[in-house]
């Protein structure tokens, strides 16, 4: 990734375009403004990132980059323009005059009348590091076996040998790659493709879809995972319904009359915490008749899901603890019983069911070898194990799937309808 921007920077600045000549309010990419020869107090507007903030008594100092240059552009201002916008990650666009620097690091700098915050910078204040996980893998994260498996289109090798020399899928999930980085940024995300094999061409299934996936070090209860779950799928809400309110409305007209009164609803309110157990007792007693029997040990299925989030008042539930045998290796064992649980939590939210997925990660390496042993996946994962040897923590984390939650804001009940191009059962187009 970094490598990435440095090559772009690069190739940005082989340009052998001279520098403009200034005009009264000129937009300025932070190259030029840093490569002009006038700076008789020219007006410019430069846009880009925060890459330094600095503030004194009496003057406020930025480094701004837009990514045409490796040098940063400063800008002087007043103390007044001082704010908890102005943060490291935001992007500014800057409007005052080029001027001749005093110091001897820069040749120019942008005396600034005004500063606009374009966008706030969240993931620095949770701070959360974004990693991007491959997308080719050797693993089966969720362990349903729901694999595309991954092989050249033309065979240049002998046929029995692999082109990785394993097995390599496209991934299911960036889960354990997060886990590793989690050992050295204690809080990480990612944001990309993901894939099932899943012979389904229900509402809520794709073969390729997106999520959000995030992994936090020193994490020691579900509690604390919860929070942080509820206050993305809010804070997340609150902008797409302050920023896009046009194309949330239409949807909200022609498709789902009464979904914004419901979403603020959901907003409003605290969310709820049963426990499988609880949910179970809850779909045993209810009038409805059910496709699939609910009994302890057996899934959740969407009906279910529907049903509970129905229950509890059409406010989005937690439901955490399942057992065991349902449940992915990688889980935190409750040590309880006889009903065996792992601390394992679902966030089930009107009209769709389940939209979040997570859990405390199991890092007690006895508990997990033996987990490991018993399935007969200790050499697949010694990797992940030696994880556990070296200063692990207890942590945890929990993936969204992007397209239901879009299902859910916007109130679409066909998940196909809310990506271009829908790759599912029997589908491939273009």
């Amino acid at each position: 990734m970094f490598a990435a921007r440095c090559l772009f920077r690069a190739l940005r600045s082989c340009s052998s375009a001279p520098s403009p000549r200034l005009k009264p309010s000129a937009k300025l990419s932070v190259r030029d403004a840093l490569g002009a020869q006038s700076t008789n107090g020219e007006r410019v507007k430069v846009q880009g990132w925060i890459r330094s903030v600095r503030s004194q008594k009496e003057v406020l100092f930025l480094h701004v980059n837009d990514g045409s240059s490796l040098q940063n552009l400063q800008v002087v201002a007043d103390s007044s323009f001082d704010s908890r916008e102005l943060a490291f990650g935001s992007s500014v666009e800057v409007q005052g005059q080029l001027v001749k620097s005093p110091s001897k690091r820069q040749n120019v700098e942008l005396k600034a009348e005004k500063i606009e915050v374009v966008g706030n910078c969240d993931a620095k204040d949770n701070g959360f590091v974004h990693i991007h996980t491959p997308i080719i893998t050797s693993n089966d994260c969720e362990g349903a076996g729901e694999l595309f498996q991954v092989e050249p289109s033309s065979k240049i090798k002998l046929p029995e040998e692999n082109f990785f020399n394993v097995p390599a899928f496209l991934t299911v999930s960036g889960q354990l790659h997060l886990e590793v980085m989690s050992g050295a940024f204690t809080q990480v995300f990612t944001f990309g493709p993901t894939f099932r094999a899943e012979n389904s061409q229900s509402r809520r299934h794709l073969a390729e879809f997106y999520m959000v996936e995030a992994e936090i070090s020193f994490v020691e209860s579900l509690q604390d995972l919860m929070q942080v779950m509820e206050r993305l799928f809010k804070s997340a809400t609150t902008v797409v319904l302050s920023n896009c309110p046009e194309d949330v409305e239409l949807c909200h007209k022609f498709i789902a009359p009464g979904q914004k009164d419901r979403l603020e609803h959901m907003l409003k309110k605290n969310f709820l915490i049963i426990s499988y157990t609880e949910a179970m007792e809850i779909l045993k007693q209810a009038s409805q008749n059910f496709t699939f029997t609910p009994e302890w040990g057996g899934d959740l299925h969407t009906e279910h899901e529907k049903y509970l989030v129905k229950h509890c008042g059409n406010i989005p539930v937690f439901v955490i603890n399942y057992p065991l045998a349902l449940k992915p290796f990688y889980m935190r064992d409750n040590e309880d019983g006889p009903q065996h649980t792992v601390a394992a939590v679902d966030l089930l939210v009107p009209g769709v069911g389940e939209l979040f997925g997570g859990s405390l990660r199991e890092e007690r390496y006895h508990f997990l070898e033996q987990r490991l042993a018993r399935l007969g996946l200790t050499e697949a994962y010694q990797w992940y194990l030696d994880l556990r040897r070296f200063g692990s923590v207890p942590h945890g984390g929990f993936g969204m799937g992007f397209e239901r939650y879009l299902q859910c804001i916007l109130g679409i009940d066909n998940i196909k309808d809310v990506i271009p191009f829908p790759r599912f059962t029997h589908s491939c187009l273009l």
